[in-house]
């Protein structure tokens, strides 16, 4: 009759009990290191952000120095020479100041980009927009230095020409 009765033994049930407490504890413990975890992958995904949008304003300046060097420098140079006729200095000025206004009014943006909490744009949109910018003003580097380098070209050709026209004869 007594073989229906279940029959328990009682130090199992204890230390089966223990062993759940203990490996809900190691759960818990498991649960708050992965919440700690995100919370890490998610401020080294802002400081990475953070770090591209610093790389892409350093190059955006590097660029825009590159401009205002080449303008002092190499538009001097050109807007002084001898073989540069007076109707031509009015449309390199005019293409040289069409491409630092631009510059200047990618700048402004981008300070409006950096300062303002008017536009609304989470870090990857901004990084976007830095690194079209950055894209922008390389292109305006090298369309730059592409002028600098005809116009010097176009200055050596007319002194070699002059050279040509002018010279004396050995007879």
């Amino acid at each position: 009759m007594a073989q229906g009765m279940p029959v328990y033994d009682n130090t199992n049930f204890i230390s089966f009990t223990k062993s759940l407490i203990e490996s809900a504890k190691q759960t818990s413990q498991l649960l708050k290191t992965v919440q700690f975890l995100k919370t890490q992958k998610e401020n080294i995904e802002k400081v990475n952000t953070v770090i591209k949008q610093l790389k892409a304003v350093r190059e955006l300046t590097r660029n825009n120095q590159k401009l205002y060097n080449i303008i002092q420098n190499d538009l001097r140079e050109i807007l002084n020479s001898p073989y540069i006729k007076s109707d031509e200095v009015n449309r390199v000025s005019a293409s040289f100041n069409a491409i630092v206004d631009n510059s200047l009014e990618g700048l402004n943006y981008l300070d409006q980009i950096l300062s303002s909490h008017n536009l609304k744009m989470t870090d990857a949109e901004r990084v976007e927009v830095l690194k079209t910018m950055e894209r922008q003003s390389q292109d305006m580097v090298a369309e730059i230095e592409a002028k600098t380098r005809r116009y010097k070209e176009i200055i050596a050709f007319r002194r070699l020409q002059d050279k040509i026209n002018n010279r004396q004869g050995a007879y």
